[in-house]
């Protein structure tokens, strides 16, 4: 029963939605991720995990924009602030991403773009709960 309670915060329609809108705009990210990673790796020969990162970092900016306007509402006028917590946020989740990426892609020998799924998966689940409690958080 007390499980119950403890969850009842994370089943409750605001923040199923809320989860939901940082869902689609994920959606958005990550095919400019997927995107603009494909572009640097195959047609500029960057190095895969630079290729990687800047992906990333681009679309994280994306889904700062995104975020705060839709999904969390944010009123925030240290928008500075805010961005740079976000950033954060996104470069701890870069870190994880990397880190996930490198072993399933180098050590367990999986392709680099499955790999770079599951690491996606992973931390998104990092970033909407970080950003909820950390960057946006009223």
């Amino acid at each position: 029963m007390r499980l119950l309670f403890s969850l009842a915060p994370y089943l409750e329609k605001a923040f199923i939605l809320k989860f939901l809108k940082f869902c689609a705009v994920g959606v958005s990210g990550t095919a400019i991720d997927f995107g603009l990673t494909w572009l640097c790796k195959e047609i500029f020969k960057i190095p895969k995990f630079i290729a990687n990162a800047i992906g990333f970092v681009v679309a994280a900016t994306n889904n700062y924009i995104l975020n705060r306007i839709w999904t969390w509402g944010s009123t925030n006028e240290q928008i500075g602030i805010e961005y740079t917590k976000f950033f954060v946020v996104s470069l701890i989740g870069l870190g994880l991403n990397t880190l996930i990426l490198y072993i399933f892609n180098e050590k367990f020998k999986m392709n680099f773009y499955v790999s770079k799924v599951i690491a996606t998966g992973v931390v998104m689940l990092w970033n909407f709960f970080a950003n909820n409690y950390f960057t946006f958080a009223a």
